[in-house]
């Protein structure tokens, strides 16, 4: 009875096998900035190469401006995009592989959105003034900057978010706290009523504390955790106290509460980093649009 080839073959990789498994495994987290290996945007390059080429060659009377054949095409052109650049929203809720993946999708997103640079300001021929007709274009630019931002913090960020939980989730360093003030409460019974009132300031301070300003910037102002800890240091450095014990306990504890919300409140900076731009983002892109359709509005029905 014949042997099968494949029966008779090695049951290991060669470097060969080993190399194509390391770059198909590549391939799989290749991020979006790097899709296809640049792909959209050498695309992007290549029209805003070949946009600027076209603009410097072709005369246009008197001078370049968007009335003209060229400065119509390339609104139209602009418009065009910014519509399908808008559509990214709608197509995240659509998990699909392929051409038109979600990565592909965001790929161009990127690279198409800062070619409006190029294209919106060539359409304007360079004449702005204190007009509808630049004020789109001025929400143009501060949509592509807040988008490069946003580019910037998703490249950054969840590298320190991952890092800051330290393989624990949201809600176990919640959790943590939680643990914390349970202790806190049950060593503090002993306390005469002056000890237990600090205590209880500190069982009152959540991560949650502070404005959306404190919660971006880091910087909190010194809480009941912070003023309680320093009073238990002080009461256990004075010495020959027969609640030297418990006063270390406490003091053990509330630094343990005070390194944890620290690490919560570096977790929250960082989430809301990268969910802010979205709220700038967002609305300035809604902003444009109707810029842009009393832009379009006003040159067909008044010029």
């Amino acid at each position: 009875m014949a042997t099968r080839r494949a029966d008779m073959e090695p049951d290991f990789a060669g470097p060969g096998e080993i190399e194509r498994s390391k770059i198909a495994a590549g391939a799989q987290h290749e991020g979006f900035l790097r899709y296809r290996r640049g792909y959209w945007g050498k695309m992007a390059l290549a029209i805003s190469v070949t946009l600027i080429a076209m603009y410097l060659l072709i005369d246009v009377e008197p001078r370049h401006n968007g009335g003209s054949w060229l400065g119509y095409t390339l609104g139209t052109v602009g418009v065009g995009l910014i519509l399908w650049l808008t559509m990214l929203g709608v197509r995240k809720r659509a998990m699909t592989p392929g051409r038109w993946s979600l990565k592909a999708w965001t790929s161009a997103h990127v690279y198409l959105g800062l070619s409006l640079i190029v294209i919106g300001t060539l359409h304007t021929g360079f004449q702005l003034g204190w007009n509808v007709h630049t004020l789109a274009w001025v929400l143009m630019m501060i949509v592509i900057v807040t988008g490069i931002f946003g580019i910037s913090v998703y490249g950054i960020l969840p590298r320190q978010l991952s890092s800051n939980r330290d393989e624990t989730t949201e809600a176990q360093m919640l959790e943590t706290v939680a643990d914390i003030d349970r202790q806190l409460f049950d060593a503090a019974q002993p306390l005469d009523a002056g000890g237990a009132a600090v205590v209880q300031e500190a069982l009152d301070e959540t991560p949650f504390d502070g404005g959306l300003w404190q919660r971006l910037s880091g910087k909190y102002r010194s809480g009941g955790t912070a003023r309680a800890l320093a009073d238990f240091r002080s009461r256990s450095s004075a010495g020959d106290h027969p609640l030297d014990e418990l006063y270390d306990r406490l003091e053990a504890l509330l630094a343990r509460k005070q390194a944890a919300l620290s690490r919560i409140r570096r977790h929250l900076r960082i989430k809301a980093m990268l969910q802010i731009w979205l709220y700038i983002h967002v609305p300035l892109t809604f902003a444009l649009l109707a810029a842009l359709s009393a832009h379009i509005i006003s040159v067909f029905f008044y010029w």
